[in-house]
């Protein structure tokens, strides 16, 4: 299954970015790669994208299945535990933008940090809230982990014409560790960001983009 999605994504074709003569302002430190934790790092070489050369004899994690996904909002839901991520419409005028030529063609940061989401060019939409409720206790990932994200894509459509989505929800072996992970798909610019939940808080992100 993990095979199959990741030549899914290299047969929508190279990916050409908006930015390629500009500087690049988004940062790797948040990146797999830079995991430092080896617990976190063995379970998002399961299913994340920027673990893919770990993924070697990895086991799949337990995931919680997406009970409902559009544009706007997707919805995960197992026994009593549910995840909800919403969207917004991206509103220019409340932030700082940063343009690396006079003719504002090439956007390189917004409130003066890169970002992910077709690089380079004006967000049309962004993450509202990203909602975890366990039992009767709700986690709330802080805005901090997600004012960067763009242009959020939760669903394509197969060859068959069925909506279906690459994003998950999964638990570490000992059911401590939860893993909300969002793929973005766009042919110009593909990145994944999973909000590492633990002991209901959360804990920390992990970013990779440039994906195959």
């Amino acid at each position: 299954m993990r095979l199959s999605i990741i030549l899914l994504l290299v047969a929508v074709g190279p990916m050409v970015h908006a930015q390629d003569d500009a500087p690049d302002y988004r940062k790797k430190w948040e990146s797999f790669s830079k995991v430092p934790e080896k617990d976190i790092r063995r379970d998002l070489a399961a299913f994340a994208y920027g673990g893919v050369d770990e993924s070697m004899g990895k086991l799949p994690l337990r995931s919680i299945p997406a009970v409902g996904f559009r544009d706007s909002v997707m919805k995960f839901q197992e026994g009593s535990i549910q995840v909800l991520i919403r969207t917004g419409t991206f509103d220019a005028s409340k932030h700082k933008l940063f343009y690396a030529d006079v003719e504002k063609k090439q956007l390189q940061k917004i409130d003066g940090k890169g970002f992910f989401g077709e690089y380079g060019s004006l967000p049309k939409t962004s993450i509202a809230s990203v909602i975890m409720i366990i039992d009767k206790d709700t986690i709330r990932v802080p805005e901090i982990a997600f004012k960067d994200i763009y242009n959020p894509r939760f669903v394509y459509f197969d060859k068959g014409g069925t909506q279906r989505t690459l994003s998950g929800v999964y638990y570490s072996p000992d059911k401590v560790t939860m893993y909300i992970h969002l793929v973005n798909r766009e042919a110009r610019d593909r990145y994944e960001v999973t909000w590492v939940i633990r002991d209901k808080k959360y804990l920390k992100r992990v970013v990779d983009f440039d994906l195959p």
